[in-house]
């Protein structure tokens, strides 16, 4: 290779290296030229983040929260029909099925009398014939006491015919044979008057006997007079009837259950109170029992509304259902439609009433125990205390004062002085 064409290569290769570096440089001068000749950009003064919120006026007030239950309908008298005598079912109720519905005092089934009908008659022949006896005795006493007034009468005579023979025998009159005889009459009088009296004495003790006979016999009648009115079992009162037990022909013993019976006039709700609201309610007005609760039915989209009152609580707090159990007597069970045992139902109870008292929505509290007051557009923290609710919203107390417009939205960073605009007041 010449030396010219040595050097021509040398270049290129040379200038192919440079090129690169030479670009980058170009590059980088323009860029600082740029930067230094930039017009500069006004800088915006920093705003304050101002809260769209919706606010409410308050004013203290008295109010009574309704607190809303769930619970169940119970019988508030239910008994087991049971046989009182045995013998046959020859009778039963058309209302004597499952689910059935009777009236009180009407029959509900009845059992063969015969036997007891037989009884019966015998024991008032038996009553009949005592009852001649002590007639017959009570005759045979009044001539007997008949008899006693004439024998007396005549031991009175024999003793006067003695106390006049006595002085004659004395003088020789009469013989002393005479006296004799007038005694001896004397004492077979008094004899006899002493075996009547006997015999009084027997009459009044046989009577007495069948007096006595009469009295079990009279007690004996009415037992069965009882019996023969038992083949008949009647309602005791208005009822659902259910688990019945008889049917025509069947035999039934003494005590064999024929049905059960549901009062449908006295139905009770029964639900349970928390220790908090039992408290409160007890410490608030002395005592639970007398209060007026409302019951509601829901079946499907209807709903049906029962006035009821709180007669009584349970006899025991258990830890499984927690708080009271307690039971309202449903005034009218069966209007709007019927109300029977097992339904789930709801109980709008009254809860203590709250004076000076302010009703806010539950979106003002903040923390359990704040709002935001707004004061020249801006909030102020102010602590409250929750003392009951009401629906949806809540009944608070603290520092408050009518008129304040208190913040009833929630927004990410409350606190003092934040700024807000009010886009409604209520």
């Amino acid at each position: 290779m010449t030396p010219a064409r040595l050097i021509a290569a040398t270049l290129r290769i040379g200038l192919k290296t440079l090129l690169p570096f030479a670009v980058i440089a170009a590059g980088y001068f323009g860029y600082r030229m740029l930067l230094a000749t930039k017009p500069e950009t006004p800088v915006r003064p920093k705003q304050e983040l101002s809260y769209s919120i919706k606010s409410q006026v308050i004013k203290s007030g008295s109010y009574q929260p309704i607190l809303t239950l769930f619970g169940s309908t119970v019988a508030g008298r239910q008994v087991d029909i049971r046989a009182l005598v045995s013998g046959q079912i020859i009778q039963t109720s058309d209302g004597l099925r499952e689910g059935g519905q009777i009236d009180a005092g009407a029959l509900l089934l009845k059992i063969d009398p015969i036997d007891y009908q037989t009884a019966l008659a015998e024991l008032r022949a038996q009553l009949t014939e005592t009852r001649a006896k002590v007639a017959e005795f009570e005759s045979s006493l009044a001539a007997g006491r008949q008899s006693l007034v004439h024998t007396r009468n005549q031991v009175k005579l024999a003793e006067t015919d003695l106390e006049r023979a006595e002085p004659l025998a004395r003088r020789g009159a009469v013989s002393e044979r005479t006296v004799d005889d007038r005694r001896q009459v004397l004492l077979q009088r008094q004899q006899a008057a002493d075996e009547i009296d006997n015999n009084l004495n027997v009459w009044e003790a046989r009577i007495s006997q069948q007096k006595a006979a009469v009295a079990r016999l009279e007690n004996a009648i009415r037992r069965s007079e009882r019996r023969l009115a038992e083949t008949e079992l009647r309602a005791p009162f208005s009822a659902y009837v259910t688990e019945v037990g008889a049917q025509v022909g069947r035999m039934v013993g003494v005590n064999d259950k024929v049905a059960t019976l549901i009062d449908k006039d006295w139905i009770e709700a029964r639900f349970n109170l928390t220790d908090e609201q039992f408290g409160r309610i007890v410490a608030g007005e002395g005592k639970l029992a007398g209060r007026e609760v409302t019951v509601r039915w829901v079946l499907g989209s209807n709903t049906f509304n029962y006035a009821a009152v709180i007669e009584r609580i349970g006899a025991r707090i258990t830890s499984a259902t927690g708080g009271v159990e307690v039971f309202a007597r449903v005034r009218q069970p069966e209007h709007p439609v019927a109300l029977r045992p097992g339904a789930f139902i709801e109980i709008d109870v009254p809860d203590v009433r709250y004076d000076d008292v302010f009703r806010l929505p539950s979106t003002a509290l903040y923390g359990g125990d704040r709002i935001y007051v707004i004061e020249n557009d801006r909030l102020v923290t102010r602590k409250v205390r929750v003392v009951g609710g009401m629906e949806q919203d809540l009944l608070l107390a603290g520092a408050l004062k009518n008129g304040d417009r208190v913040m009833v939205t929630r927004i990410s960073t409350p606190g003092d002085g934040v700024k807000v605009s009010e886009a409604s007041v209520q």
